[in-house]
C-alpha cells in the first residue's frame, strides 16, 4: 500500500510537472510569438503531442512489449533533455527581459517595450533562440550519451588498510538502468570490460534495473558473467524497488551475485583482510514493507580493526557511515548531475554529487553512473566504469 501511495503521488507530480511546462513553451513559442495560424496550429499539436510522449513512455516502456516500444521511449526521453534545456534558455529570457525593463524603468527612459511590434520582435527573438539554444545543447548532450562509460581510475588512500592489501581492487558498476533504454549490447560491453580489468572485486551499487523480472531477464542476463576474484556483490537503489525488488533480488542470487541487505561480509584475501558491508537504499523503508538503510546493523560484529568499505546507492548514507566507523562508502545515484547545470539542483538533495570526498573519518566516491537515466544524454558529466585501487595510507599510519 505504501508503496502504490508513494507512485501515485510521484505519477501526480510528473503530471503535474509535465502539463506546468508544456502550457508555459506554448505561451513562449506560440501565443507571444504572434505566428500565423497554420504555424500556430501545427506548433500547438507537436507541444500537446511532446507533453503527452513523457508518461505514455514509462507507461509504454515497463508494460508493453510492442516492436515500437524502445523507440518510442527512446524518441521521448530525447525530448525529455531538450525540454530541460528549452526551459532554461526561456527563463533565462524571461530573466534577461525582466531586467532590462527594470533597469530601463530605473534610469526613467521610455519603456519601449510597451510597443507591440518591439514587444513581438522581442518575444520571437528570445523564444526562437531558446529554441536554437535548446536543439544545439540537445545534441551535444545526446552525443555524449551515445558513448561507453570511459574507464576511471582511482587511487583511494585508507588509513587502516593493511600494507599486504595495497594494490587492491575494485570495479563499481552502479546506475545502469537497464531497461530504459539501455539493453543486452550496452550490459555484454560493460560486462567484457568490466570482465577484462581482472579486478578483485565487482560492486553493483544500485538501479540495476528500471523495469520487472520478466520483461527485462535476457538483458539483465550478461551480468551472470561477472567475474571477480572475490566475487560480485549488490545493494539495491532506489530503482529496483518501483521495478520489484524482491523478484530481482531472487532473481540477482540466482545468477551468483551476492546481495548484501544491511550486512556484511569479511573479504579474506591471502594479502590481508577487510570488512564490505552494504545497506538497502535510504529510501527503501518507505517503498517496500521489511526493508530500510541500518549501517549500524550492516556492520554489527565486524572485526575491530579492520577497514570498512560500505556499498550504499546514495551519498546522504555517509551522515551515518562516519557514526558508525566507516573508512569508505562507495555510491552512486547522483548521475553526476548527467545533464548540466542540473548538477547544482543534485546539491540541494545529495552532500556529494562525484568524485572522491571526505566527510569527517570517512571517505566517499560517488561514480557519475555506468549507464544513464532517462534521456539517453550526457553533459559535462560523462558515465564511467571505476576502478578503485586500494592503498595503504602511509602518511597517517606512521604519523
Amino acid at each position: 500500500m505504501a508503496r502504490l501511495a508513494t507512485y501515485v503521488v510521484w505519477f501526480s507530480v510528473v503530471i503535474g510537472v509535465t502539463v506546468g511546462l508544456h502550457y508555459y513553451f506554448w505561451v513562449r513559442l506560440v501565443r507571444d510569438t504572434g505566428l500565423a495560424q497554420q504555424w500556430r496550429t501545427a506548433l500547438t499539436g507537436l507541444i500537446v503531442l511532446l507533453g503527452v510522449s513523457l508518461p505514455l513512455a514509462f507507461v509504454v516502456g515497463r508494460y508493453t512489449a510492442a516492436p515500437w516500444r524502445d523507440l518510442w521511449v527512446k524518441a521521448a526521453f530525447i525530448w525529455m533533455g531538450v525540454m530541460f534545456f528549452l526551459f532554461l534558455f526561456l527563463v533565462l529570457g524571461d530573466l534577461l527581459r525582466g531586467a532590462t525593463a527594470l533597469g530601463r524603468r530605473v534610469a526613467d527612459l521610455s519603456p519601449d517595450l510597451r510597443d507591440p511590434l518591439r514587444r513581438l520582435f522581442v518575444a520571437r527573438l528570445l523564444g526562437g533562440g531558446a529554441a536554437v539554444g535548446a536543439l544545439s545543447l540537445g545534441g551535444v548532450a545526446l552525443a555524449g550519451g551515445a558513448k561507453p562509460p570511459p574507464l576511471k581510475r582511482v587511487k583511494v588512500r585508507l588509513r587502516r588498510l593493511p600494507g599486504s592489501l595495497s594494490g587492491f581492487t575494485i570495479v563499481q558498476l552502479t546506475d545502469l538502468h537497464i531497461g530504459q533504454p539501455i539493453r543486452r549490447p550496452y550490459v555484454e560491453d560493460v560486462v567484457q570490460r568490466t570482465n577484462a580489468l581482472d579486478p578483485d572485486l565487482v560492486v553493483i551499487t544500485g538501479d540495476l534495473v528500471d523495469g520487472g523480472t520478466t520483461a527485462l531477464r535476457d538483458d539483465v542476463a550478461p551480468i551472470a558473467a561477472l567475474r571477480a576474484r572475490h566475487g560480485v556483490f549488490f545493494v539495491t537503489g532506489n530503482h529496483e524497488y518501483y521495478a520489484g525488488v524482491e523478484p530481482w533480488l531472487a532473481e540477482l542470487r540466482r545468477m551468483g551475485i551476492r546481495v548484501l541487505r544491511n550486512e556484511h561480509v569479511v573479504i579474506d584475501d591471502p594479502r590481508g583482510r577487510f570488512v564490505l558491508a552494504g545497506v538497502d537504499d535510504h529510501q527503501a523503508h518507505r517503498l517496500e514493507p521489511g526493508h530500510g538503510e541500518d549501517v549500524g546493523g550492516a556492520v554489527a560484529g565486524a572485526p575491530e580493526g579492520l577497514p570498512i568499505v560500505l556499498l550504499a546507492h546514495q551519498p546522504r548514507t555517509v551522515h551515518r557511515a562516519v557514526e558508525h566507523g566507516v573508512d569508505l562508502q562507495l555510491s552512486g545515484h547522483t548521475h553526476g548531475g548527467q545533464l548540466w547545470p542540473f548538477t547544482f539542483f543534485v546539491h540541494l538533495a545529495q552532500p556529494y554529487v562525484a568524485g572522491l570526498a571526505r566527510h569527517g573519518a570517512t571517505q566517499i566516491y560517488v561514480s557519475r553512473g555506468t549507464g544513464h537515466w532517462g534521456p539517453p544524454m550526457r553533459l559535462a558529466a560523462p558515465s564511467e566504469l571505476t576502478l578503485l585501487e586500494l592503498e595503504r595510507d602511509e602518511d597517517v599510519a606512521t604519523a
